[in-house]
């Protein structure tokens, strides 16, 4: 088995007002991105990061692509040697290593991925576009999503052939496995396992990990 990390790092960091890729902000010390690399390598045989094309001139770095699922095949092309894939966003500096391994074991035969999630706490409402609630949903087989998100990697590839289209109207990869038919299982994740998107999120981050 050959476990290869893929961190897709291409994010802009508009809404976090950063002046240039939300993926190499300073956080607590370090660049964001940073704080995950370190994590997957202690996990991974090898790990790539597919990044703004500026900062693809590093070892295991390629240019990201015009999506987050297209950022996530261009780096798992270039490691045609993963039977597994391990996919986790930059902007959740506070992934641990007993996440990652949980995941890791939990695919098991017949389970094509395995994702990272934190049970539904609030009440979820299905509203129309016009704000009239529909109904209230069951929070009891609800999860919020979050990554490390771990695949047999044949099985992502496949799910990775979409046009830029479809790449681009997934909400995570996990999506695309499941469209194929592919089994995906939660993992119960912590909820300090936050993605970094606005200002106040990199603060809570910061105050985290310090």
């Amino acid at each position: 088995m050959t476990v290869v990390g893929i961190v897709p790092a291409g994010g802009s960091g508009e809404r976090l007002g950063a002046e240039g890729p939300k993926a190499f902000v300073v956080c607590a010390g370090r660049p964001l991105i940073e704080w995950s690399l370190v994590v997957l390598r202690e996990v991974c045989d090898r790990v790539v990061a597919a990044v703004p094309e500026d900062f693809a001139e590093a070892p295991d770095r390629v240019p990201g692509g015009d999506s987050r699922s297209a950022s996530v095949r261009n780096a798992l092309d270039s490691a045609p040697e993963a039977t597994v894939a391990v996919v986790h966003d930059a902007a959740r500096p506070l992934v641990t290593r007993d996440l990652v391994e949980r995941c890791l074991a939990a695919l098991e035969p017949g389970v094509d991925g395995a994702i990272a999630a934190v049970p539904m706490t609030d009440t979820v409402k299905e509203a129309a576009p016009d704000g009239r609630v529909l109904r209230t949903l069951d929070r009891s087989a609800l999860w919020a999503i979050q990554t490390p998100q771990i695949f047999r990697a044949d099985v992502l590839r496949r799910a990775l052939e979409r046009d830029a289209a479809a790449l681009a109207a997934a909400t995570d990869d996990a999506h695309l496995v499941e469209e194929l038919g592919g089994t995906v299982r939660v993992v119960e994740a912590p909820p300090e396992n936050i993605k970094v998107t606005r200002e106040s999120d990199l603060r809570i981050a910061e105050a985290l990990l310090g």
